[in-house]
């Protein structure tokens, strides 16, 4: 296959970009590097199969020759980034899912969506099965995001039902592993990068909120078999191992061998107090469960921190 996918230099999506390189399909990334980093893929440069190419996917997409398929995960991810670049969260989700579906659509190609947990928002139920409209406040701080990619839905299952391209919503739940960034804004980086430097591990509220965590390289496979599947529908692809916040700053405290103190800071607004995904349509119809246990992939990722400060 030859493969677009936005964000390719990001977090997600340069695992992706290795995965499918891997396999022996051409893959072309492209980034605008507003929160994604040249340094993600610099070891791919020398593949022939591989090309780059900077751009804002809210700005017209032009890629010459055929595409099988156009994965959307260009966007700001964290509360940190979508709070220091909250328009430009707005118009990926809006402008840019409109242009990269516009593509999918002249190339006749397979379009996927890097959707979220987040549009369930604060979850009334738990855990959140596909079926949940959610809960969500489109005017908070928080919602700049949940909107975008909820809009994004919305006009994915437009464009499928309109102009019948196969579309695949996958909603991403709390993921983690290397390439994170320090300055990431998430539990995971921040409780690593606090307890290497032996600073105060800051957990927001009471540390009583949950959340599911699930391993970059089980992430990428759920994805993978969600493209080759024939689902149009949103579909959950995370880990339902649930866990508290200081459960989480406890554990990489042991990891690290770190004396660092937990400290606790006032909960953000519209901060979810659950987070745990139903995978059933992922078991069923993907044959898809993650396999990587939380203290393996922590220990890899804490690794990966370590050999790059």
């Amino acid at each position: 296959m030859r493969i677009l996918i936005t964000g390719g230099a990001g977090f997600i999506g340069s695992h992706l970009c290795e995965r499918f390189l891997d396999q022996g399909h051409r893959v072309t990334a492209m980034d605008n590097l507003l929160t994604g980093s040249l340094a993600n893929i610099e070891s791919l440069f020398k593949n022939d199969r591989f090309t780059f190419i900077k751009q804002d996917v809210t700005q017209f997409i032009h890629v010459p020759g055929r595409l099988d398929a156009v994965l959307h995960f260009a966007s700001p991810a964290s509360p940190v980034d979508y709070a220091h670049y909250p328009i430009p969260t707005l118009k990926v989700g809006a402008l840019g899912t409109h242009k990269a579906l516009g593509l999918a659509k002249d190339k006749g190609a397979t379009f996927m969506l890097a959707s979220t947990s987040e549009v369930y928002g604060d979850p009334e139920v738990n855990p959140q099965p596909e079926s949940y409209w959610g809960h969500v406040n489109p005017i908070g701080p928080r919602g700049v995001y949940d909107e975008a990619k909820r809009f994004a839905e919305a006009m994915a299952m437009a464009y499928h039902r309109f102009h019948k391209i196969q579309v695949r919503i996958l909603r991403i739940f709390n993921t983690y592993g290397e390439r994170m960034r320090k300055q990431d804004g998430r539990a995971v980086p921040n409780f690593i990068t606090q307890a290497l430097a032996g600073k105060p591990i800051t957990v927001y509220g009471d540390g009583s909120q949950t959340r599911s965590l699930c391993y970059i390289s089980d992430l990428v496979d759920g994805i993978d078999r969600l493209l080759r599947s024939g689902i149009n529908s949103p579909v959950n692809v995370g880990n339902p191992q649930e866990l508290t916040i200081r459960e989480l700053a406890e554990t990489i405290r042991g990891l690290t061998g770190s004396r660092s103190k937990i400290i606790y800071k006032p909960l953000p607004v519209d901060d979810p107090k659950q987070r745990r995904p139903d995978i059933t349509l992922a078991r069923n119809k993907l044959r898809w469960s993650p396999k990587v246990a939380l203290r393996d992939g922590l220990k890899r990722t804490i690794k990966y921190f370590l050999e790059t400060r």
